[in-house]
């Protein structure tokens, strides 16, 4: 992996015999980093651009320097970095704000960069005329209580009071702008509403379920839930995630279109903590936190969170490939091996939303 500044690049112009040619904003991040390695692994080039706020170098450390490049920066510099005359094949926005616990202790950093983030990366992919792959959240159906999710459901959020549903706001905004600019503009804009992805360099930081989990099982400290934990969700690993969005983006037919992504296989959390104990023949114990230890006064949970994959299996034939069984194992080698298992015995673990 090569890392540069922003720096005015010099043109480049269109070849047919080179590999396709992909941006990635949150490159360096969790989804980023194995989006850049599936790409990288079926003969496609990466730039990427990631302020490391919430990503890290190690993550694409074993990319190949000829065919993957860092720009250190915002989202907003490091497009000004590339310049009016790159060219790309096609963008996947990623650089977002993620977890709970980020969305809760900042707010307004989160929903003022989406909107900004997003809008640039649209203007970009307007200059530029490639397809753009905006990532989206579940966060967005807010607490509908139509199950499972469908993407032309309603939707339903709480009042603009309760910070919890910033992050759903923001998201919906998004979206919005995408939508405008397919219609306004052409551009070939994808919205991916990514269900609880999971697995190898996800870090528990910012109130992630599954690493929080795992994390605390290897040390043999107690996995945290708070209510009863009978919230349920479905997991997605990471790898599985990162094959379908370019079959997804690049298909013409996807622009202008909104695609529940994960998988649709409900599990509880207190069943989630169990399995993972189970998997990793941890002897910890599962410990059931009331929600205003672990959240300010009124914080609401969606009991359920499923989406309906029937348009993303329709477009793309998606199936996911990889167990959750696999995932956990997955995710504890990368965390034995990297040391980055958090501290399990701090913040209590934040198991509601869990993830995306």
């Amino acid at each position: 992996m090569s890392e540069f500044a922003p720096s005015n690049s010099s043109a480049r112009v269109e070849n047919r015999s080179r590999p396709r040619r992909a941006l990635i904003t949150g490159g360096a991040g969790f989804i980023g980093s194995h989006l850049a390695e599936s790409i990288i692994a079926s003969g496609g080039s990466i730039v990427a651009i990631d302020d490391l706020s919430t990503g890290d170098r190690s993550n694409a450390s074993h990319l190949p320097a000829d065919r993957f490049r860092l720009i250190k920066a915002t989202v907003a510099e490091g497009l000004a970095a590339l310049g009016d005359d790159e060219r790309f094949d096609e963008i996947y926005h990623l650089a977002a704000g993620v977890g709970v616990d980020l969305v809760l202790e900042r707010p307004t950093e989160v929903i003022e960069g989406s909107l900004r983030n997003a809008s640039a990366v649209l203007d970009a992919a307007r200059r530029w005329r490639c397809p753009v792959l905006l990532a989206s959240s579940s966060e967005v159906y807010g607490k509908s209580e139509r199950v499972p999710f469908r993407e032309e459901d309603d939707v339903v959020y709480g009042p603009t009071t309760m910070t919890r549903w910033s992050y759903a706001y923001a998201k919906g905004m998004d979206e919005f702008v995408a939508l405008n600019h397919h219609q306004r503009h052409g551009t070939r804009a994808v919205i991916a509403r990514f269900f609880n992805t999971v697995g190898p360099r996800q870090s528990g930081e910012w109130g992630m379920v599954l690493p929080r989990f795992v994390s605390a099982a290897l040390r043999g400290e107690p996995l945290r839930v708070f209510g009863d934990g009978r919230q349920q969700r479905c997991f997605c690993d990471v790898r599985d995630v990162a094959r379908i969005l370019p079959v997804l983006l690049r298909r013409p037919e996807s622009a202008g279109g909104v695609y529940n992504v994960g998988g649709d296989r409900l599990i509880s959390v207190r069943e989630l903590a169990q399995r993972v104990c189970a998997v990793l023949g941890s002897v910890s114990r599962i410990e059931l936190v009331p929600y205003e230890r672990a959240y300010a006064p009124g914080f609401e949970d969606v009991a359920v969170r499923q989406p309906d994959l029937t348009r993303l299996r329709t477009a793309t034939g998606f199936e996911p490939t990889i167990s959750l069984d696999q995932t956990i194992r997955d995710l504890a080698s990368w965390m034995r091996q990297s040391g980055a298992a958090p501290q399990a015995g701090g913040p209590v673990a934040r198991a509601a939303g869990g993830g995306n």
